[in-house]
């Protein structure tokens, strides 16, 4: 006859099962977490989108800023406060610092990311371009176009070379339609290329809008542009050149000479408007 092996009791952790009454989500115990002010778990927010995210960076960043540039230190020392001061005086914008403090309401856009590839003799390497422009909306606009191996350390390189490439432009109300005050638009006709992209854009009067494609509109909008047309030649479907043909006529606004007595029959402002 076998002999019959004793079964092994199993081992408890020592503690007591719990016998407490019977909870609606199948019978768990309590939570026993540590306490928090409101009571029961701790309750997180929403998460933070990518702009978000970049501001509340470019707050830390401004907060830690020593200024390197001749610029950034009269910033710091309260002699130039508006970035209007700061483009009339001539000196290079260097440190993106400098618009973060002056135009804390700035905007921003990605308006292209695309991935670039070269042949070398390691092999095939990859990298990624990124088109972003920014503005206020009011007579501020920016273009950068930066190149890297990551995408979002290359949009911020992209966002930063954006702020350092700003200009000022003239605003208006150029269309012989327009019997408004208001600078509406442009006060007259201006024109870039780059490559073989050439960008036309006329003023025209008030409720036409922004007559161009998506990347004109985000541009001109953040530029504080309300209505104009646009009108192109050439391979268009590049995003950074039709973008850079944009930016390029729209500095002429502000580089174009002016007879006497022009800006006022045009209603011109240049930059941030005067309340």
């Amino acid at each position: 006859m076998s002999e019959e092996k004793p079964k092994e009791e199993k081992k408890g952790d020592g503690k007591p099962p719990y016998r407490g009454k019977p909870q609606s989500d199948g019978g768990k115990p309590p939570y026993k977490g540590k306490p928090q002010s409101g009571g029961g778990r701790p309750q997180r927010g929403p998460p933070l989108s990518p702009a978000q995210q970049r501001r509340r960076a470019a707050e830390e960043r401004i907060s830690n800023w020593i200024p390197k540039t001749e610029l950034g230190r009269k910033v710091v020392a309260g002699e130039i406060t508006t970035v209007e001061e700061a483009l009339a005086t001539g000196l290079p914008l260097r440190e993106p610092p400098i618009v973060d403090l002056l135009i804390p309401d700035l905007s921003e856009e990605v308006i292209d990311i695309h991935m670039v590839q070269r042949m070398s003799d390691s092999g095939r390497r990859v990298r990624f371009a990124v088109t972003t422009i920014v503005g206020n909306g009011d007579g501020v606009v920016g273009l950068g176009r930066v190149s890297g191996k990551l995408v979002r350390p290359t949009i911020t390189k992209a966002l930063d070379r954006a702020k350092m490439n700003i200009i000022e432009i003239r605003r208006g109300s150029g269309s012989w339609e327009c019997s408004t005050a208001v600078p509406n638009s442009l006060p007259f006709e201006v024109s870039g290329r780059t490559g073989s992209t050439r960008v036309t854009i006329k003023p025209a009067p008030p409720g036409v809008g922004l007559v161009t494609n998506q990347v004109g509109q985000i541009m001109l909008r953040l530029a504080g542009v309300e209505d104009a047309w646009s009108f192109t030649k050439g391979q268009t479907q590049t995003i950074y050149n039709f973008a850079s043909a944009m930016f390029k006529a729209l500095e002429k606004t502000s580089t174009t000479k002016l007879l006497p007595g022009q800006d006022d029959f045009h209603n011109m402002v240049k930059g941030v408007k005067q309340e």
